[in-house]
């Protein structure tokens, strides 16, 4: 998620991540980055640095899914995967406010004071709130974003320091 795409390539989203193999059939185990659990719905189509993947089964297990791919035949095959990124292109959302790092990647951020900090490098998913990663590697926590013009513009309240460009 750190690179940006060209605008001739669609977006792609990290959508979920293979673990590990499990059992002998190359079914594998995958943990679901997305909200949307039918990124991992059968006949699905998810990409990889490897080639595509079609979901053929999968289902909930331990808070991660039991995945089948029509690719992956047997548990060698499922071992050749291990630690690979699904991804996939952005659905469609209703316009409710929330943020997706696709629309945050590439904006410019401008805090209270209208100072210009930089722009977007990549969202760093963190428990207590994603963070926003600058250019030169500064991090804003997600929570102080009051507005945003997807792929434009970020509006942030911050408190005073937390951008400071003196490195204290």
């Amino acid at each position: 998620m750190s690179n940006r795409p060209d605008a001739a390539d669609p977006v792609m989203l990290e959508v979920g991540r293979i673990d590990r193999p499990h059992g002998l059939n190359g079914e594998v185990v995958v943990t679901l980055l997305s909200t949307r659990p039918e990124r991992l719905a059968p006949g699905s189509r998810l990409s990889t640095e490897r080639g595509p993947l079609t979901v053929r089964t999968s289902r909930p297990h331990q808070h991660r899914f039991l995945v089948r791919f029509d690719e992956v035949p047997d548990s060698d095959s499922a071992e050749h995967w291990r630690g690979v990124v699904l991804t996939a292109e952005p659905i469609d959302e209703p316009d409710d406010g929330t943020l997706w790092a696709h629309q945050l990647i590439g904006a410019r951020v401008i805090d209270q004071h209208g100072t210009d900090h930089g722009v977007v490098r990549s969202v760093v998913d963190n428990p207590a709130s994603d963070l926003l990663e600058l250019e030169d590697g500064r991090l804003v926590p997600a929570v102080f974003v009051v507005g945003h013009i997807p792929g434009a513009e970020i509006r942030v309240e911050v408190p005073v320091g937390l951008l400071d460009d003196s490195g204290v």
